[in-house]
C-alpha cells in the first residue's frame, strides 16, 4: 500500500503551497525578458490582483479577449496578463496583405473563446522595438506567451481549422481548457461536514471508502467546490496502488506502450515523483502522434489537475508541452 497524504482543501491557507509560488516567483525573475520589463515575480502579483479577461468587454479595451497593445501597455496586457491565461500575439501591419486574411479569424475565435486566452494585437510600424524585441523576421507572425515566457509560435497566414487547434492546444497545454474566473471555492463551503468521512476514510487508508464518500458528495451536488478535487487525488492513488513498483519496469520495457506508461507515471506521482511522472509522459507526447500522443496528453493534464496549478512544477510542465506540440 502506498503512503496516501491528505487530498488538498481548497479554502484554506497552505504554507506549501505559499512556498511554492513563491518558489516560481524567483525562478521566473530570472526568465528571458521580452520587453525590459519588471521581474515576472511582481507580474504574478499584479495578475492575481487584476480581474480575470472576458468576452463582455468591449474589444480593444483593457481585460477584453482582444486588445490593441503598444510599447507602453505591453506590459500590463501580455506579460502581466501571461499569468492568468496564455496570450497570443498577433503582430501585424496594415500594408499586409496576409495579416488581413489572419487577424479576422484569430480575433473571432478570442471571442469564442471567452476569456480562456487572450488576442494581443501589434501594429509593427507603430511598435518597431517591440518587434525587434520579439524578433519578428516577417508577417503576420503569431507568438504565444505564457507565465512571462514564449512558449509557441507561427509565421505566416494558415487557415482558420489550424489556427483553431493552434489555440486549442495552447490553452489545454497551459490552463488544461479551464476557464478563468468561474470563481473561488468559499473557506465555509470547504468545511463542509460531508467531507469528513472521507478524510477519515484516508486516516485509517481506505481509499474505497474515501473515493466512496467523495462520489457521494458529488452525486447530491456535482458543482461542490472541494469534493472533485479531493475525489480525482483519490483516485489517482487508487491507481498508483493498483500499478505497483512493478509498473516502472513493465513501462520501460514497451516504450510505445501508452498505457503502459500512463499507470508508471500514475504509480510516481502517488509515490511522491512528480517530475519524473510528468517527465514520463511528456516523452511519449514528443515520440508519439495521432491518438496515442493525445491519450498521453489527456493523461498528463488530469495529473497536472491533481498535482494544482499552485505547485512550480506543473508550470514547468506545461511550458514543456507546448513546445513539444508544435
Amino acid at each position: 500500500m502506498i503512503e496516501v497524504m491528505q487530498p488538498t482543501r481548497s479554502g484554506r491557507p497552505d504554507p506549501r503551497a505559499q512556498a511554492q509560488q513563491a518558489q516560481l516567483a524567483a525562478s521566473l525573475a530570472g526568465a528571458v525578458d521580452l520587453a525590459a520589463v519588471k521581474a515576472r515575480s511582481e507580474a504574478a502579483a499584479r495578475a492575481q490582483a487584476a480581474p480575470p479577461p472576458g468576452a463582455a468587454a468591449p474589444a480593444g479595451a483593457p481585460g477584453a479577449a482582444v486588445v490593441d497593445v503598444t510599447e507602453a501597455t505591453f506590459q500590463a496586457e501580455v506579460l502581466d496578463r501571461s499569468f492568468q491565461v496564455p496570450v497570443v500575439l498577433d503582430l501585424w501591419a496594415e500594408w499586409c496583405g496576409p495579416c488581413k486574411q489572419l487577424s479576422p479569424v484569430l480575433e473571432r475565435l478570442a471571442a469564442e473563446g471567452g476569456g480562456s486566452w487572450v488576442l494581443a494585437k501589434v501594429d509593427v510600424d507603430a511598435n518597431p522595438a517591440l518587434a525587434q524585441g520579439l524578433r519578428v523576421q516577417g508577417i503576420p507572425a503569431v507568438k504565444a506567451v505564457w507565465q512571462g515566457q514564449l512558449v509557441a509560435e507561427f509565421t505566416g497566414a494558415i487557415p482558420e481549422e489550424q489556427a483553431r487547434q493552434f489555440v486549442t492546444e495552447l490553452v489545454r497545454a497551459t490552463t488544461g481548457g479551464a476557464v478563468p474566473g468561474d470563481g473561488a471555492p468559499e473557506a465555509a463551503e470547504a468545511d463542509d461536514p460531508r467531507l469528513d468521512a472521507a478524510e477519515a476514510a484516508l486516516e485509517r487508508g481506505d481509499l474505497t471508502a474515501a473515493e466512496a464518500a467523495y462520489q457521494a458528495i458529488l452525486d447530491a451536488e456535482p458543482d461542490h467546490p472541494v469534493a472533485g478535487l479531493a475525489l480525482r487525488q483519490v483516485q489517482l492513488f487508487r491507481r498508483a496502488d493498483e500499478a505497483g513498483p512493478d509498473a516502472l519496469a513493465a513501462a520501460d520495457a514497451a516504450p510505445d506502450d501508452v498505457a503502459a506508461q500512463a499507470r508508471a507515471a500514475d504509480f510516481q506521482l502517488g509515490t511522491g515523483d512528480v517530475e519524473g511522472a510528468f517527465d514520463r509522459l511528456l516523452d511519449v507526447v514528443r515520440r508519439t502522434a495521432g491518438e496515442d500522443r493525445d491519450r498521453a496528453r489527456r493523461h498528463l493534464v488530469d495529473l497536472f489537475g491533481v498535482v494544482g496549478d499552485q505547485d512550480p512544477r506543473v508550470a514547468a510542465a506545461r511550458r514543456q508541452l507546448t513546445l513539444a506540440l508544435y
